[in-house]
């Protein structure tokens, strides 16, 4: 069975004892303390991997660690498995990269730019780490890696690249700085002593000074074209050499398809089917070349073509393993095009088979592709699906079953249900449920022409099915479907299934949730929780112990929930797992919660984590919520236009997720503008949503309670009392409701503004007894904000809940009191606490150029980083000021003493 890690990327090409030395060459390779990055660029056939490989030999006091890169490597995640796999043997090195790829999560490749520096900063030898064929890599995202880790890497280390391009990583700063060395196409090419070294001893032709140098001009020195030209000449009579030489001539496009059809036809006819054939592999080995040839030679001839110097390379010092010079390799697959074009799609087809018999089903689904063999790919396709379903690789599986026909895939009820699950979760609910149904059907109505692989799946399939109808009926808000569908699924799985019995539990959750049956959510979520963690599962567990705090917040259970969200960072600090974006829930949960309660320190503290360790999980679709939480403590602090320019933010980058958003950022833009007065925006808003009334839900009941709030602002400004009225109908009925769904926090929330109300009518003695009980209720879970936030009449009606001394309880008083304190903070002690988060160095820096005039490119010329590192810094010195403007960022900065 194939591993993760081909091991043959790690193997260091053997130097080839035949070959060319060039001391000139190996001199300029020569290293310094100052040298970061050795760079050999240029075209194919130049001879870049073969002058590395030996020139690694005779280094004494440097360790080495090889990568051969492929295109799959683009990935950052599988380039980063890669470089952890090929610094293994290096001493000392540290495990951070090895756990953090464990994460069921993809992380970022700046975070695991940083682990893999911190993992190898302990190695005390000098070592170089050699990128082979760097060319191939098409990634963003690796390029800035390499940026970073150039930036960072311990001196001990030097990093070295092959490519026949340029890396996508800014050099000139290296050049500048005296810490690249740098070999081009002009400094690899053969001199004329070299060439006729080449062509004498190591192709064992016997040729004339004149023919060499005539040779070696013709080829501009390009080793390959000697090669070629080297193939041609061999078996050839002394007296056709000269001819020979004297017509060689054209552009390394000709030479290549020229000789390389000379070379062929010079081949035994087993030789040239076995080139043909096994041309579109991109490794090679005996028994997979005998499977795809057919004949059970292939290891012999594989020796023999590396013997002949036929652009074979081995990849092992075993010679297991091998792969042909890629552009020999491009060329063969053309004229294979051209000359038997069935000959790819049947060496696609055995290659297949071979891999499935391997196990290695990636492999085999690739070629089965290539091939066209759409049959033996879905059968493939099917069989990967339960492993990838369960290690968070839907997306990439999905990738694969669309690339089918969709007539194959609707005869086969497993791979129908699993492409209906893989959409579920990447959010198309409403394309995933004809999926779900084209499975279902085979259930109903089984026949002879139904395709079944995976039996194992497929008995499970009515589990499946109903999971899934679970998981749709909870997204379209039915209830009763949900309900009717998780006690389906949860009647089908086995007591044993632990994982299988906690997915249908949570979409039940979600549901209830949704509904506003807060209190049998928490039934829900803790047994899923259970669930999860009995099944080994933490990811999941932490998820459902995110919900089940988030559930209790709005039940009115702060300490619980913070408990909650404590227990949950206390898990995965135990199991060391690098689960980032939870982390960053967690903390956002917490800082929230702090803030809440008046404890504004504290809530700055985690809400700097969230923002660290959001960072760090890299971009995952929910990064408007840390813009709610943002503003929600720049609203605690006094900064108003800071809140809004967070929640402008929020607005342009928000994603919806599974669970219901409780309160949307529209409605939480709207409470800000009630603090500021802004009222006729408000009403805009409400005209525009046109709440219905007369039906009141869990999930409008924050827009509701808004409403109630602006007919209260109303009446201030224009002693309309319908307004009140209305307010007061509307608060009591959500009361009412919150009272018999057992929602504390909503019943808190609604008692505070009935108190407003009736102060506001000059019912004082009802306003007291409304306040009252909701203090009493408040106090032991440490609400703060929600009174603060309600202003100068809720201050008056807290000093006339002490003159009239209405809550004697010594608790309560103190909490009354508490809360008026608030209310006398001096006015610039609140703006002096306005910036959430402080700027970094880097930032600081970016902001004084800005402020000096100097324009984003200038400013990118001037600190040497790119004009987008420049625009990252800007966006994020923009959120943590508060303002989406140059000029404003400078004025808000200088206010606060960060520039003069």
């Amino acid at each position: 069975m194939f591993a993760t890690i081909l091991q043959t990327k790690l193997y260091t090409p053997p130097p080839r004892p035949d070959w060319i030395e060039r001391p000139q060459l190996h001199a300029r390779l020569t290293v310094n303390p100052q040298t970061k990055l050795i760079l050999v660029s240029a075209p194919a056939g130049y001879g870049k991997t073969t002058l590395i490989a030996n020139w690694l030999r005779q280094l004494d006091d440097v360790q080495s660690c090889w990568l051969s890169l492929d295109e799959e490597d683009s990935d950052p995640q599988q380039f980063f498995r890669y470089l952890t796999a090929a610094i293994e043997p290096l001493p000392n090195t540290q495990s951070t990269l090895t756990q953090l790829l464990q994460s069921s999560q993809p992380l970022p490749a700046k975070t695991l730019a940083k682990a893999f520096i911190n993992d190898v900063t302990q190695v005390e030898t000098p070592f170089c780490l050699i990128l082979d064929d760097y060319h191939v890599i098409d990634s963003a995202d690796v390029d800035e890696t390499l940026a970073t880790l150039l930036e960072l890497m311990p001196l001990q280390m030097t990093l070295l690249l092959t490519s026949r391009s340029d890396p996508g990583f800014p050099i000139a700063r290296l050049r500048a700085r005296g810490e690249l060395i740098e070999l081009r196409a002009d400094d690899l090419r053969f001199t004329e002593a070299e060439a006729a070294q080449f062509l004498q001893e190591t192709m064992g032709l016997t040729l004339q000074p004149a023919q060499i140098v005539l040779l070696e001009s013709r080829t501009e020195g390009w080793i390959t074209g000697l090669q070629m030209a080297a193939l041609s000449m061999q078996n050839r009579a002394t007296a056709e050499l000269d001819q020979f030489v004297q017509n060689f001539t054209g552009s390394h496009r000709f030479l290549i398809d020229y000789l390389v059809e000379e070379a062929l036809l010079r081949q035994r006819e087993d030789v040239r089917t076995f080139l043909l054939a096994t041309s579109m592999l991109d490794r090679l080995s005996g028994p997979l070349c005998a499977a795809v040839t057919q004949t059970p030679h292939a290891q012999e001839i594989l020796e023999a073509l590396e013997r002949d110097n036929l652009f074979v390379v081995p990849l092992d010092d075993q010679r297991h393993w091998y792969r042909y010079h890629h552009l020999f390799a491009d060329v063969l697959q053309a004229y294979a095009q051209t000359k038997q074009p069935e000959m790819a799609t049947i060496s696609h087809q055995r290659a297949s088979h071979w891999f499935v018999e391997q196990n290695a089903r990636h492999e085999a689904i690739a070629h089965a592709m290539a091939a066209n063999d759409f049959e033996l790919a879905a059968d493939q396709t099917e069989l990967a699906w339960h492993d990838m379903d369960r290690s968070f690789q839907e997306a990439k599986w999905l990738k694969w079953v669309q690339a089918l026909p969709d007539a194959l895939i609707r005869a086969r009820p497993v791979l129908s249900a699993g492409y209906g699950w893989a959409l579920l979760d990447t959010g198309q609910f409403e394309a995933a449920e004809p999926r779900l149904q084209d499975a279902e059907r085979w259930l109903e109505i089984p026949s002879s022409d139904m395709v079944v692989v995976d039996k194992r799946e497929y008995e499970a399939l009515p589990a499946t099915i109903a999971a899934g109808q679970a998981y749709l009926a909870m997204g379209r808000g039915d209830l009763a479907a949900t309900k009717r569908y998780v006690q389906q699924t949860l009647d089908l799985v086995p007591d044993d299934d632990h994982f299988y019995r906690g997915i249908p539990t949570v979409t039940l959750g979600m549901a209830q949730w949704t509904g506003g049956e807060l209190n049998d959510a928490v039934d829900s979520f803790a047994a899923a929780i259970v669930h999860f963690q009995r099944a080994d599962n933490l990811l999941f567990a932490v998820s459902g112990m995110q919900a089940l705090a988030q559930i209790k917040v709005r039940l009115g259970q702060l300490r619980e929930a913070a408990a909650t969200h404590t227990r949950a960072l206390g898990l995965i600090a135990d199991s060391g797992q690098p689960l980032f974006r939870s982390i960053a829930s967690l903390h956002r949960g917490l800082g929230l919660l702090h803030c809440e309660q008046g404890d504004l320190e504290a809530a700055r503290q985690h809400l700097s984590q969230s923002t660290e360790h959001s960072e760090q999980a890299g971009t995952l679709g929910r990064e408007h919520l840390q813009e709610v939480a943002a503003a929600s403590l720049a609203w605690a602090v006094g900064d108003l236009m800071a809140a809004e320019a967070h929640l402008d933010r929020a607005a342009a980058i928000y994603q919806p997720g599974r669970m219901a958003e409780y309160a949307p950022i529209d409605a939480i833009q709207c409470r800000i503008w009630l603090a500021q007065g802004e009222l006729a925006q408000v009403q805009a808003w409400a005209t525009q949503h046109q709440l219905p009334i007369d039906e009141l839900s869990f999930l409008r009941e924050y827009e509701h309670l808004t409403l109630a709030r602006l007919n209260i602002a109303l009446y201030r400004r224009d002693q309309d009392h319908q307004l009140l009225q209305d307010a007061f109908s509307l608060l009591d009925r959500l009361l009412q409701k919150a009272r018999a769904e057992k929602r504390m926090g909503s019943e808190i929330e609604c008692l505070l503004l009935l108190a407003l109300v009736e102060d506001a009518q000059g019912n004082q003695q009802s306003a007291l007894a409304h306040l009252e009980e909701t203090l009493r209720l408040a106090q032991p879970q440490g609400y703060f904000q929600l009174f603060v936030q309600e202003g100068e009449p809720m201050a008056d009606l807290l000093k006339a809940a002490v003159s009239q001394n209405i809550a004697p309880n010594y608790t309560i008083s103190n909490y009354t009191a508490h809360l008026l304190a608030a209310f006398d903070e001096p006015a610039d002690q609140l703006q002096s606490q306005a910036l959430v988060e402080p700027l970094s160095e880097r930032e600081l820096e970016i902001l004084a150029l800005v402020a000096a005039g100097l324009k984003n490119k200038e400013v990118a010329e001037k600190l040497f980083i790119s004009l987008n590192t420049v625009l990252y810094h800007t966006k994020n010195i923009y959120g943590k000021l508060g303002v989406n403007k140059r000029t404003l960022a400078i004025a808000k900065a200088m206010e606060l003493n960060l520039i003069q």
